[in-house]
Order: structure tokens, then sequence, then C-alpha cells
């Protein structure tokens, strides 16, 4: 039997020579492109060496050729050539050498080399890494291919967080909101109260418990993120406990933000327990029963005796420093205010600056909850504004949220904005804090009054404000801020992170070529490339002078009654004339483009589109697929582009394809010029994931360099359809 752990083996007991087995799993963000070409590259790597490899893809449309026990237990090394997190429990004991995707497209030859030293995966371990052997590439693209152009291990970690937090956030607070409109009523000394004991206090209630539960899921899926399974009970309770004031004398619990601290703790207290040296009997129980305990205990009692106290102290100091404010000027004590609602969005500071507002309303003062209540929608309603403004910084399930957020931001719900704040905690605190404090100096300013102790438009609604006008004039202000300013700085960021990587990198890897509209699944960082570039609509002028480019869809009629024609003809063989179930067919292939540069070049392949009938406007999917552009070129390298677009513009599945002699420039990340264009467009009602499948078929297929050679050397229609029939 072959001892995984040792070298890989030369021969069997007679001398025979045995096939060197290795094994592979690719994966990215967003599960396309990427994931199937770096599966393709790595086999055909391994079939040139004579060595038997399978690949594992963990694309959008699930996990395809699944490496069963056998698989595993009889490989002699694992690549794991992924951008997302991979179970890698299933290979404790084998050769494990982890990269980003894009070293399993770039050099699959040097990972094969590679991963017969990498380390050997320990059960229970953290991820390897690979080994800084005289083999390993020592080039900027290499090193950052390493670990350089991936997202950071507490990125990932974050990101893991939120997108499992996020679903609880959305039923919570939606079955909040619906239970205060539909069943409440205003209460000077109870806020927006709901009569006991009936149908719409126990949808508040349910809404109440998803609201309970968002915080320690945070946390929990942090840890787990870190330390995997032992992570998680540890990193769940840390979270119940940060955000349970009581257990450490807060009138206020710790919020998001101890969540947030709690589940990086737990994580990394189990990866350090993991890594203590303990009897061979005692190591089954150790991920069940010894890891769990001991790292539950530890953190909830270091939440609660250190870092507790000092958010106690914040509270109580707080409140007092508050409390000498009352006769500051309105515009002042207005902005303090919506700077504490808008910190911490449930935290000891927001906590801090409602109770001392919700306090002075029995004395008669009710401006101070006026300048309150006006900043307490501002943060839900001007992040979800943000994800409208430009759609483009946020991937599906953030464009989701947002819109969730500014339906809880009407009813006063300012944690619908913690997802956004949690995520990006450098770029939307701020944003919020700018935005809350214009909303509360406004109110002061203008003497807003609120007679109970809630916010947001339902309290105006409801006749609880007056000065109702300018309490709307605060909140449409401090909202449009704190959406612009969010707007500003994640674009910011965004480009920054590009610019480090292109100066770091030289030429990466473009960002996984998802559709518009198309988000990763789990949320998770993410985990989907942002764009960093603005949208710039297709002008009418640009659209009539590419219409005028010789060889242009505008020259169809001509090139219709043309010999050797590309366009659907009467005699055309029943079904000879379809590829891609029927999406790619004779209407749909142009031998030469015409276009000379990208704008022009989509321009050209959606008129091309246009002439099934399946396209209703033209300049809508061409500006689509420019927007998607602008995320991050779709050329993928070796002379291939694929722009795409999800959009209503089109009304069926529909793809084109198109060559060019000259090779149009679009940014690949190898420097070569597109010589091989297919454009995909579909609706966005397309049932299921039938533009993923397009994209995985393509994708596998054009990385064969004599199925490429085939396409450019085809002489006429037929021949050119009869290649990419080849595709499926």
């Amino acid at each position: 039997m072959i001892n995984p752990a040792g070298p890989p083996p030369t021969g069997s007991g007679e001398g025979e020579q045995r096939r060197l087995r290795l094994v592979a799993v690719t994966a990215c963000p967003t599960g396309i492109a990427h994931t199937y070409m770096a599966a393709e590259k790595l086999a055909q790597a391994a079939e040139s060496r004579g060595i038997d490899m399978k690949v594992e893809t963990q694309g959008s449309i699930g996990a395809e050729n699944v490496l069963d026990d056998n698989d595993v237990k009889h490989a002699d090394g694992v690549i794991v050539a992924a951008d997302k997190d991979v179970d890698l429990t299933r290979f404790a004991g084998k050769r494990v050498l982890t990269i980003g995707v894009a070293e399993g497209i770039r050099h699959p030859e040097q990972l094969i080399e590679r991963v017969l030293s990498a380390p050997v995966h320990v059960e229970g371990g953290s991820s390897p890494t690979a080994p800084s052997a005289p083999s390993a590439p020592s080039t900027p693209t290499a090193a950052a291919a390493d670990g350089g152009k991936e997202r950071s291990a507490g990125y990932k970690a974050l990101m893991n967080g939120v997108s499992y937090m996020i679903p609880f956030v959305v039923v919570g607070g939606l079955l909040i909101a619906i239970s205060l409109s539909l069943g409440g009523h205003t209460d000077p000394s109870g806020g927006l109260v709901i009569p006991k004991d009936s149908f719409w206090m126990d949808v508040n209630n349910i809404g109440v418990i998803g609201f309970t539960l968002m915080v320690p899921i945070l946390s929990g899926y942090i840890a787990y993120a870190i330390g995997d399974r032992p992570a998680l009970v540890p990193g769940m309770i840390g979270g119940w406990i940060a955000n349970t004031g009581e257990l450490y004398d807060s009138k206020a619990g710790a919020g998001f933000i101890g969540a947030i601290v709690t589940g990086f703790l737990a994580g990394y207290l189990v990866l350090w327990i993991k890594k203590v040296k303990v009897p061979k009997f005692a190591r089954p129980i150790m991920p069940i029963i010894v890891i769990p305990i001991v790292a539950t205990t530890a953190l909830g009692l270091f939440f609660i005796y250190v870092i507790g106290r000092p958010i106690s102290w914040v509270f109580e100091h707080l409140t007092d420093w508050l409390s000498g404010m009352p006769g500051a000027s309105a515009v002042l004590l207005g902005a303090v205010l919506g700077l504490m609602i808008a910190f911490d969005m449930g935290g000891p500071v927001n906590k801090t600056a409602f109770l001392f507002g919700a306090g002075l309303i029995a004395t008669g003062n009710q401006t101070v909850m006026g300048m309150c209540a006006a900043a307490i929608p501002v943060m839900p309603l001007g992040q979800g504004l943000a994800t409208l403004m430009r759609k483009r910084l946020y991937t599906e399930q953030e464009r989701e949220t947002g819109f969730a957020a500014l339906f809880m931001g009407c009813f006063g719900i300012s944690e619908g904005a913690i997802p956004f704040a949690a995520a990006r905690p450098a770029q939307v605190i701020p944003a919020n804090m700018l935005g809350g404090a214009v909303a509360g100096a406004i109110a002061g300013v203008f003497g807003v009054e609120d007679a109970v102790p809630h916010g947001g438009p339902i309290v105006a609604v409801l006749g609880a404000v007056s000065g109702v006008p300018m309490f709307f004039v605060a909140v449409v202000i401090g909202s449009v801020v704190t959406a612009l300013a969010t707007v500003a700085m994640v674009d910011l960021s965004e480009r920054r992170r590009r610019g480090e990587e292109l100066a770091g990198v030289g030429a990466p890897i473009g960002p996984e070529p998802a559709l518009v509209g198309v988000g990763a699944p789990g949320g998770g960082d993410a985990v989907a490339e942002r764009a960093v570039h603005a949208a710039e609509p297709v002008g009418a002028s640009a659209a009539s002078e590419e219409a005028r480019t010789p060889g242009s869809a505008s020259d169809a009629s001509e090139e219709a009654r043309a010999p050797g024609s590309t366009s659907g003809a009467p005699d055309e063989e029943p079904g000879g004339g379809e590829v891609l179930s029927g999406y790619l067919t004779r209407q749909t292939v142009r031998l030469e483009l015409g276009a000379g540069d990208k704008e022009s070049a989509i321009r050209e392949m959606g008129e091309l589109l246009a002439r099934t009938g399946r396209v209703a406007d033209v300049d809508e999917l061409v500006a689509c697929a420019l927007r998607r552009e602008e995320q991050g070129t779709t050329g993928l390298g070796e002379e291939i582009a694929i722009p795409h677009a999800k959009t209503d513009a089109v009304t069926e599945p529909v793809v084109g394809f198109a060559r060019s002699a000259e090779g149009v420039e679009w940014g690949s990340p190898d420097g070569t010029k597109a010589r091989l264009v297919f454009m995909i467009a579909v609706p966005e009602a397309a049932a299921g994931d039938e533009h993923l499948r397009i994209l995985a078929l393509l994708s596998r297929k054009l990385t064969d360099g004599a199925f490429r050679e085939r396409l450019l050397g085809a002489s006429d229609a037929s021949a050119l359809l009869g290649v990419l029939r080849e595709v499926g």
C-alpha cells in the first residue's frame, strides 16, 4: 500500500512503472470560465506527461466530476486551484498544493511539479500552502498567485459571515417592519407599540428572533471560515455574549462590531488549540468535544471580564457626556447625536444616543429625540440608495439586500445597513456617520420634535413628529449624503486595490466573466469582483458611426445575398446550422469582424445577434455588455473574448461568433488581441443556469489549441459551423 505522506511511487513490487495519479479541484468566486479553463489546462498538462489526473470543478452550476473516496485514496498529490474556500478535510494525509485559480490556467506544468513536494495536509489543520521549493516560480506573477491576487483570509472570513447573516437581517427586519406598519400604533411612553396577544405581535416576535440571531450567525460563520467546524460553536456563543450587554453590566451589547471581534477571536483561538500535540487516543474527541468547550469557555470569559468592562464604561461615560450637552447649539448636538446613531447601529454608542433622546421625552424635551429620529433611517436608506445609484459596485445578493434595507429604513430599522457595514466597515461606517450627522443637524436647526422613542418615516406618517416637512428634508439629504459618500469611497477603494494588483502582478488574470446582474452564490465575497470604472452610455452618434463600419451588421442585407453568406439559408440542412442547443446558428456567425476596437466590436456583435429577431433593443444590449466590460475584461487570453450580458433587451438566449484577422485589443491578461469573439446574451428571466452552461462549454473547449486553430482556419461558414458543432 502506498504511503500517502511519502514520495510518489516509482513502480510496483514487480518493477513495473506505475503511472502517477493526481487529483485537483478548481473553483473561483463566481465559478464560470476560470473554473473550467483551469481544469482543462491541468488535465491537458497531466496527459502530456503521462499522468492520470481527475479534476473536480466547483462551478456556479454545482460540483462536477466530483472526486470520490477511491480517487482521493489512490492519489499521489492534490492540487487545489481556487480563489474561494475549499473543504480540505477529505485530503488529510495527502500532499496538497493550494494556489489561486489563475495559476491553474497559466502554469499547470509547474503546479504538477510542485505538488510532488507539497506539504502533507493534517486532519483538523489549516490549509497548507505551497512550499518555498527551488522549483516554485519566483516571478511576481507566481508570487501573487500564491496569495497576492487572492483576497486575504480575513476578508474571506468576514464575507463568509456576512453572507450567512444577510438572510436573518432581511427576514427579521421585514417581519418587524410589516408587523409595525399593519399592527402598530404610536404611544408616547413606548414608541411604536403592538397590542399584546395580537396576531401582529406574534409576527413581530418571529422577526425579533431573526434579528437576535443575526449577530451570533455573523460571528459564528466568521469563526467557521477560519477554524472550520470546531470554531462554529465558540463563534456563535461568543457573538451572543457580545450582543447581550447584561452579561457584562452594560445597557447595550457590542452589536455587530463585537460579533466581528468574537468571530475572529474564536477562529484563531481554535487554530491555535489545534496545534497543541495530544495523545493519539484523544484526537477523535478534540474537534467535537475538547476544542469547542475550551474555546467557548475561554472566549466567553475573556469577553465578559476583559472586553465587556470597557464597553460598559464607554456607555456610562457617553451618557454622562451627553447629559451636559442640551445647552449646546442645536447644530452641534444634532450632529453629535447623528454620528453616534450611525456609528454602530444597535451597539453601545448607538444605544447611548437613542436612550438619551428617549429619556428626555418624559421631561417635555422632544427635540433631542427628533434629531435621533431623523438620523435613525439614514443608514439603511443611504446604503439601499447606493446599490441603486451604482449597481455595478455590488453583487446581486447585495443589491437584493439593498432593496430590503430601503424598506427597513422607512420603518426606522437601522440594522438594515449592518450587512454593508460589516462587509466594508472602512468605507460604509464613515459614510453612515456623515449622513447621520447631516440629518441630525438639520433636524436640530429646524426644531423637529418626536413624541415617541422611535425613528424613521413611519413615525412621521403616524403623526408622532412635529415639523414633518423638515423631518423628511433631513432624512432625504442625510440619506443622499450617505449614498454618495459610500459610492465614492467604495469606488476609490476598488480602484486602489486594482491599481495595487496591476503594479504587483503585471497583467493579472481578469475577474471572472460573470454576467451583468448575476452575483456569486452564498454571498460570500463574496466575493465577486466589483467594478472600478464609471459606466458610460453608448451615444447615438457612436452608434451611427459604428453602423457605417465596413463589415458591420448594418450590411446584413448585402451579406445575406453574398455567396457563402453566414445568414440563414432556405435550403439549410435540418439542424445542420445550429450549435449550443440552437442558440448559435448560421445567422449569428460572421467570418470576418469589421470592427477595430472593443466597443465597436461589441456593437457589431450585438447587431449580428439582432438578425435572429431575438433582440428587442440593440442599444440596451450593447450598453449592458459594455457595463460588463467595465467590471473587468471578458478577454480570456489566447486570442479569445467572450463578451456577454443578461438583459431583457433580448427575448431568448442567443450566441454569436465572429473572427478577426487583425485581432481586437480586449485587455486580455496575456496581452493577445482577440481573434475569436463569442457573444452571449440571455434575458433576465432566463430559466435556470443556461448562460452558465454555455460559458462552461465554451471555456472548456477553447482551451484546446487545436480547436482554436480549426476555428481560425475554417474557409467558409459551413466549415466554421462544423468546427463549432464540436462545442456541444
